[in-house]
């Protein structure tokens, strides 16, 4: 479709319009088509009841719903409009673009219906990344709200953008947290600023390289107009600025854990500051808030507030609410969640951490740790991440469908480190993990459970399964109070 405006433009009346999968996403871009006056047709792999509840709330409407058959073009079709996880191989796309019927993703929809009901939209500062995206938009959300201005976080945060887009609320600005699969399906997305905060191999699947999964991610910073934030430790993101087609006068704007350098934000003698949005940013820099200021304060949520911050300041908000706003912020369950200290062992559950990337920052932020690791890999290799963590591991604990791949890696980069082995993927096994990392464990250990891997070969998500570590921490210091 190229990336010509047609937010105003476009006449749904009658438009033959084919909606990829019901969810988060589907559900509101039919809706939003149909009132439009789109006839609109949904396709939907699955059929369970779930499902058939859903295509009966959109067929009482005058929605057409096809369940179980989502790969074929229903005909007549002149544009698709997918959720983001469906793979651009699938027959659907393929036939669409044999048709030359243009395919668009929920985020592109919103992008283009913004602003169509007359109101000014709001500007997007976005954020993508192989790790931290929530965090820092959730960061950035309350930094924003500490500004005085009406904001959300939205996107793949799980609040659609389609709703915070055409809703009653009005916004004076979106913090927006995009993922590779939805910026593949977005070309005409033009943010005020963006930030992809790190690059490390993941939903290589999906993408089928590394190359196409980060100009993907690189996507986000296309037609930016203040700032494109990039991590000055992953010069992969940088490059992707390089790259990026931006409006005039638009600033590369770095982040660093060590002191920053003109036009970065950084961190000197525990406080936060900003040489990039200063009069004099060769000489001056501009104290933001305190590293305690930061929850929890380890080495990646530092950056990630950083990150938070640049896209707060691009967007001329004061340095006391970037400190406020970081104070009142809370992360998430299951993100570095203190538990509970038990016989002077800290139990930390780091169940969000699903992939390497993500537990190498975790296992960074403590010094000697029993780590419960293991699940589904997902095509992910251990070796490096296991070469860095050695010398902080206490000892390890392993559970899940691939733990073997764990193992191995430990047996050639960390040999000496006890590992417990356990031959079980039910969901009890949690208990027993955990039991068998406070035997290892010595007075000022941290337990961690940071798995490297995905939860579904044990528990229906990563939420069920850090529940089970908490559940069975509470359980043991309950037995020891």
């Amino acid at each position: 479709m190229g990336s010509q405006e047609v937010s105003s433009t476009v006449d749904w009346q009658g438009k033959h319009v084919t909606v990829a999968g019901l969810g988060v996403s589907g559900i509101p871009a039919a809706r939003a088509l149909h009132e439009r006056g789109a006839l609109v047709t949904v396709v939907n792999d699955g059929d369970d009841e779930r499902a058939r509840a859903q295509a009966a709330e959109l067929e009482a409407l005058g929605i057409t719903v096809r369940l179980g058959d989502g790969a074929t073009l229903p005909p007549s079709t002149e544009l698709v409009v997918t959720a983001p996880g469906w793979q651009p191989d699938k027959p659907l796309f393929l036939a669409a673009a044999e048709a030359g019927v243009p395919v668009w993703g929920d985020v592109e929809l919103a992008w283009r219906l913004r602003g169509d009901d007359g109101r000014e939209p709001a500007p997007w500062l976005a954020v993508t990344g192989t790790n931290g995206k929530t965090t820092t938009v959730r960061m950035l959300a309350s930094i924003l709200e500490a500004a005085g201005l009406r904001t959300a976080a939205v996107g793949n945060i799980g609040v659609s953008l389609l709703d915070a887009v055409l809703g009653e609320r009005e916004y004076d600005i979106l913090a927006v947290e995009l993922s590779s699969y939805q910026l593949h399906w977005a070309p005409s997305l033009r943010a005020h600023s963006a930030a992809v905060l790190n690059l490390a191999p993941d939903h290589l699947d999906w993408h089928g390289s590394m190359a196409a999964y980060a100009a993907d991610k690189g996507r986000v910073y296309e037609g930016n107009t203040v700032a494109c934030v990039y991590n000055a430790a992953d010069p992969a993101t940088e490059d992707l600025v390089r790259e990026a087609d931006v409006e005039e006068g638009c600033r590369a704007i770095g982040f660093t854990l060590g002191a920053p350098g003109p036009s970065q934000l950084g961190v000197v003698d525990g406080i936060l500051v900003d040489r990039a949005f200063v009069a004099n940013r060769q000489k001056q820099a501009q104290e933001l808030a305190e590293v305690t200021d930061v929850d929890p304060p380890a080495p990646h949520n530092i950056a990630n507030a950083l990150a938070a911050a640049a896209l707060a300041r691009a967007f001329g908000v004061e340095p006391a609410a970037v400190r406020d706003g970081l104070r009142a912020f809370r992360p998430d369950a299951h993100r570095i969640e203190h538990v509970a200290d038990i016989d002077e062992v800290r139990y930390v559950d780091d169940s969000k951490a699903t992939n390497t990337h993500a537990t190498e920052a975790s296992l960074a932020a403590y010094d000697s740790i029993v780590w419960i690791a293991g699940g589904l890999a997902k095509g992910a290799t251990f070796d490096e991440l296991v070469t860095g963590a050695a010398k902080r591991l206490r000892g390890v604990v392993l559970i899940g469908s691939d733990r073997a791949l764990i193992r191995e890696a430990l047996t050639r980069h960390a040999p000496e480190v006890p590992v417990v082995d356990l031959d079980r993927t039910d969901t009890g096994a949690m208990s027993e993990a955990v039991a068998r990392a406070a035997e290892l464990a010595r007075p000022g250990d941290t337990v961690l459970l940071a798995p490297a891997c995905a939860s579904m070969d044990m528990f229906t998500n990563y939420n069920k399964r850090g529940e089970a570590f908490a559940d069975a921490v509470r359980a043991r210091a309950d037995e020891s109070a």
